[in-house]
């Protein structure tokens, strides 16, 4: 004949055989890292490796460069436009260098550095081994998926915000101006042509992340941070090639790039804010794409 199990309380505990309680044994409780802490860390990470460290440091001296070579030609050509666009209106408009700055890294250098952090977010982790490390950790994966693009965008962020602090001073000293001239040919006060420089931090962080999230979609297929680099590049030359097709005018819609050209409409007055928030959107569109794509594998993937 069996013995019955002992039932245990409400409190925990198990009567005694004499009537007194026991206490169950317990399962330990796992405990959730704060979320805070999470992103901290991540950021820590990311910001101690020298190679993003330099990338950061590279995309600040592009402004200043390209303020010298601006003054330089100014000086050569007498008063003369020294450019098309945004660039014949730098010369003697300080305030403007940023945005100009911005807008020509945005056609490269910046989405190089979104792919490359988020390269090194998965298929780092995954070539390193620590991604198996992470999976197993007490954090749910859409968790720690989110962890690591919030990693890549604010460096992205922090990046632009850099690129911005740097042309602003390089702007004033190599440039001068106490305000900014507008593709419409009105002058903005200084304080409102900073609002025009923020807003086109913004926008070109926002592009940038469009493409990190594509990027981190390919990241969480493969081992191989170099082929999300590759293929991340690739994907902006392919659509820059499309996009000079006349013949296909009709895809134009739906290439990320096409959201680039309308971020330079930010020095006009009054501000565009159609087209503006058309390139708003589609960018959105890419990053609700690429981190589902993301969070598939993710969901899926032991290591």
């Amino acid at each position: 004949m069996t013995r019955a199990a002992p039932i245990a309380l409400t409190d925990g505990t198990v009567p005694g055989p004499r009537g007194d309680t026991m206490t169950t044994a317990t399962s330990p409780t796992v405990r959730r890292a704060p979320l805070v802490r999470l992103l901290r860390s991540e950021l820590r990470m990311i910001l101690r490796r020298p190679r993003n460290l330099i990338g950061i440091g590279l995309l600040a001296m592009v402004p200043v460069v390209a303020g010298i070579g601006i003054a330089i030609a100014a000086d050569a050509t007498e008063g003369d436009p020294v450019g098309e666009g945004l660039a014949g209106l730098v010369a003697g408009n300080g305030l403007l260098l940023p945005i100009f700055a911005l807008v020509v890294s945005l056609t490269m250098l910046l989405p190089l550095i979104g792919a490359t952090l988020a390269a090194d977010a998965l298929a780092g982790e995954a070539g390193s081994g620590t991604m198996r490390n992470l999976l197993v950790a007490p954090v749910s994966r859409p968790r720690l998926l989110a962890v690591k693009a919030f990693g890549v965008g604010a460096v992205t962020l922090l990046a632009a915000l850099v690129m911005a602090v740097t042309g602003i001073i390089a702007g004033m000293i190599l440039l001068g101006g106490d305000g900014m001239l507008t593709l419409s040919g009105t002058s903005l006060s200084f304080g409102a042509g900073l609002g025009r420089v923020l807003l086109t931090v913004v926008l070109v962080s926002i592009q940038v992340w469009a493409l990190a999230a594509v990027a981190l979609a390919v990241s969480a297929w493969t081992e191989n941070a170099l082929i999300v680099v590759v293929v991340s590049l690739g994907f902006i030359i392919v659509s820059g090639v499309l996009s000079v097709i006349p013949a296909l005018d009709w895809i134009d819609p739906f290439l990320l790039i096409t959201s680039w050209e309308s971020v330079g409409e930010v020095v006009s007055d009054p501000l565009p804010t159609g087209s503006l928030l058309e390139g708003v959107l589609r960018a959105v569109c890419y990053l609700v794409i690429g981190y589902s794509l993301a969070l598939a594998r993710m969901l899926t993937r032991d290591g």
